[in-house]
């Protein structure tokens, strides 16, 4: 219990999204266009969404790390590069987010950001003086302050000291602003301390807007979930993951529709509150996800959607439906879509399952722990080549899924379907699957 209450203490504290968003709105009118022009608009745009803890600790005890997918009883599922651009609005397509890593990032945080970092070997930077040097000094909300006044006080603070004219000052206050976003919410770091890696990416803002940090934040999700059971929360962007599943696996009930027709995705749902203990709440939900039926799990749940109202979709197209290699500075994943090949309203084949990473596929997990100068441009050449070319794309002429179901259940019966108290389906597939395990 201890571990699960550390964890929901952690992942309501660490995002801060109200001061983001209050920053946000306190910026001057110029500012917010070169933000739209960088794509980051629909994301900052977004409400703040409660975490949904025992959901989140329920994904992450069926990730499998060595095929960077969720184990269920029905196969593998995860998010995908279109989940991402649907759900978030942050752009898939374009540079790979990647370039150069330092052990020491003091010199560009006291020249673009006029700030000190945590140590003189570190990429990270006190949230608390980030904040402050964007006006706001406290986050805390006083004695009698309704969350519309505290609001209002943040926003007022951050437009008191927010330069309204463009020039080296200004550029400094969105430099500034976009490591916030970015260190604090895309490639959310745990605790107070705000990682500092994209700040070369930063340095002509021209450019920010060509990188494709949606991938990104989907790397820096998968590395994290492969931590350590021991390791509390997620870093990174979890509420992707809360309506990933709410899209995909309205059975659990977890999430509650509102707001029909807004975007991104996100906008649609609110987290539905339990007032059980959360261990109680992540034993229904593992038990939920036992029981299932195969025809409740929505593979394609994005079909009819109005596209035309999200033009960040149509940009990400290409990336959809492939294999292929993200890419976050030492994070370097697969995304095999090829074992998800059902979200494409395909039958699922039988591929060859990864069970083994790579050396170089995890250069480092933590990046604190680098100790020199790393250039993954070329360090990981042929991975970025992959991204370059847009992957491989996913197709399947198999017939059915029953030969997929059969070899699943021999590779992972022992740690999927042993012991769940899943009710036959009609067609009888669970049967034929335990059959195979216990053959």
């Amino acid at each position: 219990m201890r571990f699960l209450k550390r964890q929901g203490t952690e992942l309501r504290s660490r995002i801060g999204w109200a001061v983001i968003r209050a920053i946000y709105d306190g910026l001057p009118d110029f500012q917010v266009r070169r933000l739209e022009g960088m794509g980051f608009g629909p994301f900052l745009r977004l409400e703040e969404l409660a975490p949904d803890v025992a959901l989140i600790q329920v994904l992450k005890e069926r990730w499998d790390p060595a095929c960077h997918a969720f184990l269920f009883p029905w196969g593998h599922m995860v998010p995908t590069l279109e989940d991402v651009v649907r759900i978030t609005g942050l752009r898939v397509d374009g540079q790979a987010v990647t370039g150069t890593t330092y052990t020491s990032y003091q010199e560009p945080v006291e020249r673009l950001l006029g700030l000190e970092v945590r140590g003189e070997r570190s990429s990270l930077v006190q949230q608390t003086g980030l904040q402050a040097s964007l006006g706001v000094a406290s986050a805390r909300r006083e004695t009698r302050e309704g969350p519309a006044e505290h609001m209002d006080r943040m926003t007022e603070g951050a437009r008191a000291v927010m330069v309204e004219e463009e020039g080296e000052a200004a550029d400094r206050d969105l430099q500034r602003f976009l490591t916030l976003v970015i260190g604090k919410l895309i490639l959310g770091t745990r605790g107070d301390p705000v990682g500092c890696r994209c700040l070369p990416l930063l340095e002509d803002l021209s450019s920010v807007g060509n990188y494709a940090w949606g991938a990104a934040l989907l790397a820096h999700l998968f590395d994290s979930l492969g931590t350590s059971s021991r390791v509390t929360g997620v870093a990174g962007f979890f509420p992707l993951l809360q309506v990933w599943a709410y899209y995909h696996l309205p059975s659990l009930g977890c999430g509650v529709a509102r707001r029909r027709g807004a975007v991104p995705l996100l906008q649609r749902w609110r987290f539905c509150r339990d007032e059980r203990s959360l261990r109680r709440q992540v034993t229904m939900i593992h038990d939920a996800m036992d029981t299932i039926p195969f025809g409740h799990v929505q593979w394609t749940p994005y079909v009819g959607e109005d596209d035309a109202t999200q033009p960040w979709v149509e940009r990400g197209r290409p990336y959809f439906g492939r294999d292929i290699w993200l890419n976050c500075y030492n994070t370097v994943v697969p995304l095999h879509h090829q074992l998800v090949a059902r979200t494409l309203g395909v039958h699922q084949a039988v591929v060859e399952f990864p069970t083994r990473q790579r050396s170089w596929e995890r250069p480092g997990r933590s990046f604190q722990r680098i100790q020199q100068v790393t250039d993954w441009t070329v360090r990981v050449r042929e991975q970025l080549d992959d991204w370059e070319r847009r992957g491989k794309e996913v197709v399947s002429e198999a017939a059915s899924d029953e030969d997929y179901y059969r070899a699943y259940a021999r590779r992972y019966g022992a740690q999927v379907y042993r012991g769940t108290r899943r009710p036959l389906d009609p067609e009888g597939r669970i049967a034929s699957l335990e059959g195979v395990l216990h053959s």
